[in-house]
């Protein structure tokens, strides 16, 4: 798949933060992403977990997805999520992330598909 095929993975008819996390996850997957995990009903886990964990090799990255649309203005961190991400970070070799769609389109790439943190 070419560059631009994945960018338009990520692009073309995002609406809303489920299908984000949906387009996310498929990138993940084609760029050799093991383990891609998403909490299919959050309402059953700790408050603020991050939307997606990811392995590949020696690389975990927890990712929160944020939607920034000009019809929906852009959201926010809740208290429960910065304690997460917060605390994660302070864990060597993890990568932790808040991408906000469309904003981080180019960087959720790069990341995604680097072979070494």
């Amino acid at each position: 798949m070419s560059s631009i095929e994945h960018e338009a993975i990520l692009t073309n008819q995002v609406k809303n933060e489920k299908d984000f996390t949906s387009r996310v996850r498929v990138e993940a997957e084609s760029a050799g992403w093991q383990l891609v995990y998403h909490t299919w009903n959050s309402r059953h886990s700790a408050a603020g977990f991050p939307d997606l964990v990811m392995v590949k090799g020696k690389r975990l990255i927890f990712a929160e997805l944020k939607m920034n649309l000009p019809h929906k203005p852009k959201g926010k961190l809740s208290s429960h999520q910065k304690e997460w991400l917060d605390g994660l970070a302070q864990v060597p070799g993890i990568e932790v992330y808040t991408w906000w769609y469309p904003d981080d389109v180019d960087e959720i790439l790069d990341v995604l598909s680097r072979t070494v943190f």
